[in-house]
């Protein structure tokens, strides 16, 4: 992987180039869980990146996408302003385009070219604090989508243009 540049993307988002990220994760529908440092000494770091692909697969199919090291920054970058040291609970991150379709036909508002099925983008929940929190975070960092649901409790985030909803 490449160096890691001082990373800043909008106005409440910043991450300095060479500290250390970590980030932890526990996936609502296959319970597995992680806690790892994905970036140190100013670059990503490939074994943990692996880690990570393989925790946010496809869970119905098993597929394996990579997942873009700046959608862990962003959730990183969040969770540091809401003084949140606890842990993500996945609902959804990469999804083949079986799945897609799937989801499509079954469930109202899944994008056709959604940025999940090219790792792009991660349904998410906080374990101990409140999700709208989070929402509220990531809209003012002005980077990427940012899709609140607040009857099923999980926001989207993605590194994709900016646009809310």
């Amino acid at each position: 992987m490449t160096a890691g540049c001082g990373l800043v993307a909008g106005p409440s988002f910043v991450l300095a180039a060479n500290s250390q990220r970590r980030i932890k994760f526990q996936h609502a529908h296959t319970a597995e869980r992680l806690d790892i440092v994905y970036f140190d000494g100013g670059q990503y770091l490939p074994d943990a990146l692996d880690s990570v692909n393989h925790l946010l697969r496809d869970f119905r199919s098993g597929e394996r996408f990579a997942i873009d090291p700046r959608l862990l920054d962003l959730l990183s970058s969040f969770l540091a302003q809401v003084d949140h040291r606890g842990t993500l609970e996945v609902i959804s991150a990469f999804r083949s385009p079986a799945t897609n379709n799937m989801l499509r036909r079954n469930t109202n508002g899944v994008a056709k070219r959604s940025f999940h099925m090219v790792g792009k983008a991660v349904d998410v929940r906080l374990t101990s604090l409140d999700t709208a929190k989070l929402r509220d975070v990531a809209l003012a960092a002005k980077v990427g989508g940012v899709g609140y649901y607040p009857k099923s409790n999980f926001v989207h985030i993605d590194t994709g243009p900016v646009r809310s909803w």
